[in-house]
Order: structure tokens, then C-alpha cells, then sequence
């Protein structure tokens, strides 16, 4: 999720890396959705797009093995665990050392979300946030499209509730912050009433993602859209 990080927190990661923690607004439940805002070199780290789906695994799946997650995104086992290393060097991931053994390790996320804002950067640090907003919007097609070829087998309700679209205004920039205020309050309202993205889901509900693009018009041409001020 990219989204402004909060001024407070505290710091936490492994030798020179480390990362923002923040909690936000407690959950219906009382617990805390908590969030990790990455330094430049934890950014360079999750850029990597296996990383990043091995997060969005441990995340909304719950602990796991190098070999399982393994399976699961159809890698080798060895990739798999040093993936997994990097991210723990860089505090986005732990080990579950409550589950685990010698043999083979269990790892769990330690935290709800990753902020970042790319509008707040410059220089190296804005080259790694764009480059993991590059791995972020290469999920989010993959994810859109698995979802397109499921499509055909969901019930008729969860189709009711699916959705693409896209709307295009003419607004200042002012209004287009606010606009996207607006939407990203909305989402945070339904994530502080959702259970734990590890919690058990109750009877009748699903994981259902909403996913939040919000730009000035490019244009479609090769060489932009003059009216939008490109070229």
C-alpha cells in the first residue's frame, strides 16, 4: 500500500537495515493494524517481485515454510529461503520460532501493510520507491488478471461485487489530493472494521481486494496527451 507515512513510530530490523513501524487506528477487535515504512535500501529489497508476493503470502496466508511458500509461487526451495533471509534482514518478516523446528524454519510477517510515498522522495531514495511501485503494479495486473480467469466460476453475488473501471475528471491538483483522501479514508474505515488479515474469516465472508490507482491522465499516444501539458 503506498500511502504517507506517519511522523511517530519506532525502528526495527536487523544490522544496518531498518524499517518505520507505526500502529495505526485499532481494529474492531482492539489489535492494531500495523505498518512498516522501509528505508532506501529495505525498498531496493522488496522491488524484487518474488519478495514481494512471498510478503503478500506470509501476510494474508499466515505463517509458512521456504518450502511451502515454495510450492505455492512454483520456486525453487533455495531461492525460496534466501528471498525469505532478505526479507528478514530487512525486518519486513520473522521467524515463527514457536511453530518451527530444526529441520525447517516457519516465518510470519510483522506487519499489516507497508507504507511509502513516492511524492515525498528525491534522488536514490524516490529511484528505489518507484522501482517497488514498478513490482507493486506488476502484482496488481497479475492479481486482475487471475481474478478475470475466475471470473467465470464465481458465484453470482461475488460477481455483483467485482469490478474495473476507471473515471477521468478535470480537477486541480488541490482537488485530486483530496478526492484521493477521500477514497483512501473510505478503505482504512472498512480495514479497521475487518478482522486480522491472519484471523480466521467468519462464515459467508472472503479476502476481497480493492486496489487504489490514482494519477494525472498520461494520455494514450506514443508522445503523450498535449492538452494534459505532456510531451
Amino acid at each position: 500500500m503506498l500511502r504517507t507515512a506517519p511522523a511517530t513510530g519506532s525502528l526495527a530490523g536487523q544490522g544496518m537495515h531498518s524499517i518505520w513501524e507505526e500502529p495505526l487506528p485499532k481494529q474492531n477487535d482492539g489489535s492494531r493494524i500495523t505498518t512498516a515504512v522501509p528505508d532506501t535500501t529495505a525498498l531496493k529489497a522488496l522491488a524484487h517481485p518474488d519478495r514481494l508476493r512471498l510478503l503478500g503470502l506470509l501476510r494474508y496466508g499466515g505463517p509458512d515454510t521456504a518450502s511451502g511458500l515454495a510450492r505455492r509461487l512454483g520456486l525453487n526451495s533455495g531461492a525460496t529461503s534466501y528471498h525469505l533471509r532478505q526479507l528478514a534482514d530487512y525486518g519486513f518478516i520473522e521467524q515463527a520460532t514457536e511453530i518451527g523446528n530444526k529441520r525447517e524454519r516457519w516465518w510470519r510477517a510483522r506487519h499489516d501493510v507497508t507504507q511509502t510515498d513516492p511524492a515525498e522522495m528525491e534522488g536514490e531514495r524516490l529511484e528505489a520507491g518507484l522501482a517497488m511501485v514498478q513490482a507493486v503494479l506488476s502484482q496488481h495486473a497479475a492479481l486482475m488478471q487471475r481474478a478475470l480467469q475466475q471470473f467465470p466460476q464465481q458465484p453470482a453475488e461475488w460477481r455483483k461485487a467485482s469490478n474495473a473501471s476507471d473515471y477521468t475528471f478535470a480537477l486541480t491538483a488541490e482537488q485530486a489530493l483530496a478526492l484521493k483522501e477521500k477514497l483512501v479514508g473510505l478503505l482504512w474505515e472498512e480495514m479497521r472494521r475487518s478482522p486480522p488479515s491472519d484471523a480466521p474469516l467468519a462464515p459467508g465472508t472472503r479476502k476481497f481486494m480493492v486496489m487504489l490507482h490514482t494519477f494525472p491522465f498520461p494520455g494514450f499516444g506514443l508522445s503523450g496527451d498535449p492538452a494534459n501539458g505532456t510531451d
